[in-house]
């Protein structure tokens, strides 16, 4: 009943640019504004790291790696969540998964999207 579909992946070049969305459907569209949004990613042979997060009031947070460089955003009114990656490095290669999180009743709802491939090289 809950659906997230990312798209916008692909091959760029180290130092390039891409921006990524994700968009959300299902049970989720009423109470889309109340999830805290997240972007993940994993690359071959590492565990999934959270890249950004941008919460029900807006408010974004960012792990080293990618501090700078990505920019995470959300359009509330068309159920979507935005990448956008800057000065991309090779370490930057993974899998890009969306995430939807929020709590009801003590428990989190948590879903995930399909992942979106993202290769940077020379």
């Amino acid at each position: 009943q809950v659906q997230l579909v990312e798209s916008g992946g692909g091959l760029v070049q180290p130092g390039g640019s891409l921006g990524l969305s994700c968009a959300a459907s299902g049970s989720i569209f009423s109470t889309y504004r109340m999830y805290n949004m997240g972007w993940y990613r994993q690359a071959p042979g590492k565990q999934r790291e959270l890249v950004a997060l941008i919460t029900s009031d807006g408010d974004t947070n960012y792990p080293d790696s990618v501090k700078g460089r990505f920019t995470i955003s959300r359009d509330n009114a068309k159920n979507t969540v935005y990448l956008q990656m800057n000065s991309l490095k090779l370490e930057d290669t993974a899998v890009y998964y969306c995430n939807a999180r929020r709590l009801r009743f003590g428990v989190a709802l948590d879903y995930w999207g399909q992942g979106t491939q993202v290769t940077v090289s020379s």
